[in-house]
């Protein structure tokens, strides 16, 4: 039997049923069913669709397509039906108007940046970031003669403090990598919107499950999806959140013409992971204070030190009970050498070494000799990446297993 082929005025988007009432589920519902488009074969799971290009029935239908002035897909750098779920789910997840995947998250990152700046523009960020992004802040945009400042993102007076009259944009991310500062987004967001400033916010350390910057004044919201959106470790994402205006008028001009596109399959695998993102991501927060509670007393009799939002010994631990649902899987601690942090991750038996977050297995890393590597050592001290610090992310494993196995490894290291 041969199925005739299918034209793409057959999808049904959302389940057939209109996008304004998807916005009114509430978030569980929203996260399986959500962005969900049917064709006429009625499946049940999410099709995914393998193709660069599409086919037209007329000459004038592909003419007003890329005029702008019919919908539907054109090429897969621009739309594709798997890619399109996805940005509608994780637009309805985030309580954004629109979203664009992006092919990794640094792919997000750079083009939420480079999509509005220009020569001349000013750039404030935070001092406490993943390696790679304060290497866009620190090289890359003053390549093409954008100014930047980087401040203490925690001291929400030093944002406001550094604004000049060609400043555009705010560039943070709470809780930071891998220090977990976390940034006070309704009092920052503020800011910027009281100065014509757009605040773009990188929200990969905690996901759209346990908090959403938007509600809080944010103007774009940008991740790695690889991280705790798949959840498993399989493949790279990114996503950008904004207005519709925003994404349409800002972001696509730039998107359309350079190509940071996600792959079909990748959408799809993290179109998956968003099912079950809620419930990881609460669990995950749970073990995590957990394994951290049982730490701290001994990292700080060894003279060490906790940055874990979660514990009441957090600096900013009520601020990120308020802006946040949980305080999400990753902490980190100081050990203070690299010797005594390298015998901890050598002594780890059920938690693996790996520089990825977001996982549902538990991870454990080095920042200054992995994640951080790349910026000059006087930038990592700056922002608080020691020798003996160490970032984990704890995952769906027994809390008791974890917990043996870390008391094992601090042991081990005279902890």
């Amino acid at each position: 039997m041969t199925s005739r082929p299918l034209k793409s005025g057959t999808m049904k988007k959302t389940t057939g049923m209109d996008r304004a009432k998807t916005r009114n589920w509430r978030p569980a519902t929203q996260a399986v069913r959500g962005g969900t488009w049917r064709s006429e074969h009625g499946e049940t799971s999410e099709a995914l669709f393998l193709t660069s290009g599409y086919t037209y029935d007329d000459a004038q239908t592909v003419a007003d397509r890329f005029a702008g002035d019919a919908q539907g897909m054109t090429y897969s750098r621009l739309q594709n039906p798997t890619t399109g779920m996805l940005e509608e789910r994780i637009a309805l997840l985030e309580g954004a108007e629109a979203c664009r995947a992006q092919a990794s998250g640094m792919a997000a990152m750079t083009a939420s940046l480079l999509c509005q700046l220009s020569a001349g523009d000013h750039c404030v960020a935070a001092r406490a970031a993943f390696g790679s992004c304060r290497w866009l802040v620190d090289h890359l945009l003053p390549r093409f003669g954008i100014e930047t400042t980087v401040i203490d993102s925690a001291d929400t007076a030093a944002w406001e403090a550094a604004i000049k009259p060609n400043t555009k944009v705010f560039f943070f991310e709470t809780p930071a990598n891998p220090t977990l500062d976390v940034v006070d987004l309704k009092a920052v967001c503020a800011i910027a919107k009281a100065h014509g400033v757009t605040s773009v916010v990188d929200n990969a350390f905690a996901g759209p499950a346990l908090q959403r910057p938007m509600e809080f004044g944010a103007d774009v919201v940008a991740y790695s999806a690889t991280k705790i959106m798949d959840g498993q470790g399989r493949v790279l994402a990114g996503a950008i959140c904004s207005s519709e205006q925003w994404i349409n008028e800002v972001l696509m001009p730039f998107q359309r013409n350079t190509g940071p596109t996600i792959s079909a399959f990748n959408a799809w695998v993290v179109h998956k992971g968003l099912e079950t993102l809620s419930l990881r991501s609460h669990q995950q927060s749970r073990n995590a204070v957990a394994l951290g509670e049982f730490m701290e007393h001994r990292v700080v009799k060894a003279g060490g030190e906790m940055r874990h939002p979660g514990l009441a010994s957090h600096p900013a631990h009520e601020l990120a009970r308020a802006q946040m649902d949980a305080t999400g899987p990753i902490f980190a601690f100081d050990v203070g050498s690299r010797a005594r942090a390298f015998a901890i991750l050598d002594a780890l038996e059920l938690i693996d070494i790996s520089n990825n977050i977001g996982d549902t297995r538990s991870l454990m890393c080095h920042p200054a000799s992995t994640t951080h590597a790349g910026m000059e050592a006087d930038a990592r001290t700056e922002m608080g990446v020691t020798e003996g610090l160490l970032r984990i992310n704890v995952g769906l494993e027994d809390i008791a297993d974890l917990t043996e196995d870390m008391d094992r490894a601090l042991s081990a290291a005279g902890v």
